[in-house]
């Protein structure tokens, strides 16, 4: 994977081949930040990058400015890989090693932003409660942003929060206000 804008520009990250992935392709990435881009300043907003894998959405916000990055993910190898990552960059990325659903449940931290990529196989219900928890627990500020990965297959228009989806092959971006 590689970063595509900001201070860390075309660095490529090798993630460990052990970790449990699926990283966002750069050119899904790129389209979703050609997106972000429009809407926020990075280096004023906060994001929770939810299912972080190997760190890849948060390193993208991190090279384009964003200071306040908090990143969940459940296996160890992935919280480790980030913080060495984040380390070998010199950003600073809030790291919690947690299953995200528990992590929701938990948290009292707000953010303008939260990108979540759940593993695509899960039921979409799976992927409604996210937007559920956020929303009952008000973890987005005022104007803030929930982005969902998911695939093709997954249609998470039901939900009430729901603003609109952005496709890029076989992945989908839905939008959340």
């Amino acid at each position: 994977m590689r970063i595509i804008s900001g201070k860390y520009k075309s660095k490529r990250i090798t993630a460990p081949k052990n970790l449990p992935v699926r990283p966002t392709t750069d050119m899904a990435k790129e389209a979703l930040f050609n997106i972000l881009n429009n809407l926020y300043y990075f280096e004023g907003i906060s994001v929770l990058d939810l299912f972080a894998g190997t760190g890849n959405i948060s390193y993208e916000f991190a090279s384009r400015g964003t200071v306040d990055i908090y990143a969940v993910d459940a296996h160890y190898g992935c919280i480790k890989f980030i913080n060495q990552t984040a380390k070998d960059l010199n950003v600073d990325i809030t790291t919690f090693k947690s299953d995200v659903y528990k992590f929701l449940e938990k948290t009292n931290l707000t953010t303008d932003l939260i990108f979540a990529d759940p593993p695509y196989d899960f039921e979409e219900s799976q992927f409604l409660r996210i937007a559920d928890l956020i929303f009952e627990k008000e973890l987005l500020n005022e104007d803030g942003l929930l982005v969902i990965e998911h695939s093709k297959q997954t249609d998470l228009s039901q939900h009430p929060r729901f603003s609109y989806e952005k496709r890029y092959g076989g992945n989908v971006f839905s939008f959340f206000e």
